[in-house]
């Protein structure tokens, strides 16, 4: 896993990753639901989505939009095994752990914080 600080430096240098944006739909939602239940709900999308060692339609399984945690983690590169490896150090094949779970988690957190704290 890599360090956080670090990772955000390289997304923002990222063109493709640093123009995600939260629309007026996400940030009604997480104004409506909090970003505690938000949070929930990524991390069960990270279990179900993310998770398994053996993804059948990986780098697929993340909606572009739809929901705020969807829009972070294509913002993050935690949409996807290949992004998760290249972008995150995690390897495939396996099944994440519980500790890269939650990392993703606190990814995905520190990128909606700081989108909810600039609109």
């Amino acid at each position: 896993m890599r360090d956080i600080d670090e990772l955000f430096a390289a997304l923002a240098r990222s063109t493709f990753r640093a123009g995600f944006k939260l629309n007026s739909k996400d940030m009604a939602y997480l104004q409506q639901k909090g970003l505690s239940t938000v949070l929930d709900h990524a991390e069960d999308f990270i279990q179900s989505r993310l998770a398994p060692a053996v993804i059948e339609n990986d780098g697929k399984q993340t909606p572009m939009r739809g929901h705020p945690v969807f829009v972070a983690q294509h913002a993050t590169a935690c949409c996807c095994r290949g992004c998760l490896r290249k972008w995150h150090q995690i390897p495939q094949g396996r099944a994440l752990t519980v500790a890269e779970q939650a990392y993703i988690v606190v990814v995905v957190e520190k990128w909606l914080r700081e989108k909810t704290k600039t609109a």
